[in-house]
């Protein structure tokens, strides 16, 4: 079994689903007490998103750079960043290490295609929202088209990100919120909805709605299970 190098605590809440998602997985494969061969650095978030907010990118990959070498240092294999957004820097991480990084865009998009899905809706910060760093990789890479909620729908996505889930803090009214911006998706086309951002699986899951919702925390985990057990 290959180790897992999990770079983490953007937020926390959302890195125990990443630790527990993979622990199950590679139980349920083999079986008795066998869990996951990892290593995770969780970095403070309060740095990170003031960084973020602050438009100080390169600060942000300073950062993660040296935590994505301890972690190659610990031992292992592989990297996986356990966030969405933060992979606006994957770039310039993946430059500062000689193990390979597996990125969150690039598990999610195999399996759209997989599941024959070609077009769909996007959620997550405005950072990934509104940018190009991960739309781009989609559309260019994957040849799949891209559709993000109006700028009155990504501020509310956002807050209730930032405000509420990275904090712990699941509330109905917002749930409500989400799944009228998925509804709004699905109308204009989206075969499915990217749950683009960790925290939002903490919110709503596929027993809220009709409409297929891809987890990037899950299928990121399983990418990561496949590998380490290759």
């Amino acid at each position: 079994m290959k180790t897992i190098g999990l770079l983490g605590g953007m937020s926390w809440q959302s890195t125990t689903s990443y630790y527990q998602a993979i622990n199950q997985g590679i139980n349920s494969k083999l079986g008795g007490l066998h869990s996951a061969k990892l290593t995770l650095c969780s970095v403070d978030f309060a740095e990170i998103e003031k960084l973020q907010h602050q438009g100080n990118w390169q600060a942000t990959a300073e950062i993660l750079c040296k935590s994505a070498k301890s972690v190659q240092a610990s031992g292992a294999d592989f990297l996986l960043i356990c966030t969405n957004t933060m992979h606006k820097v994957a770039e310039q991480i993946e430059q500062v290490l000689d193990i390979p990084l597996l990125h969150i865009a690039d598990a999610t998009a195999k399996q759209l295609l997989l599941d024959g899905i070609t077009k769909v809706g996007l959620l997550g910060t405005q950072f990934t929202m509104s940018e190009g760093f991960y739309k781009s990789r989609l559309i260019n890479h994957y040849s799949i088209d891209v559709i993000t909620p109006n700028s009155s729908q990504q501020k509310l996505v956002h807050d209730i990100i930032y405000q509420e889930l990275c904090m712990g803090t699941i509330k109905p009214k917002s749930k409500a919120a989400y799944l009228t911006i998925i509804d709004s998706l699905f109308e204009q086309g989206a075969q499915a909805i990217i749950l683009g951002c960790t925290e939002i699986a903490l919110l709503i899951n596929q027993a809220d709605t009709h409409i297929p919702l891809y987890d990037t925390t899950n299928i990121h985990a399983q990418a990561a299970i496949d590998l380490a057990l290759s």
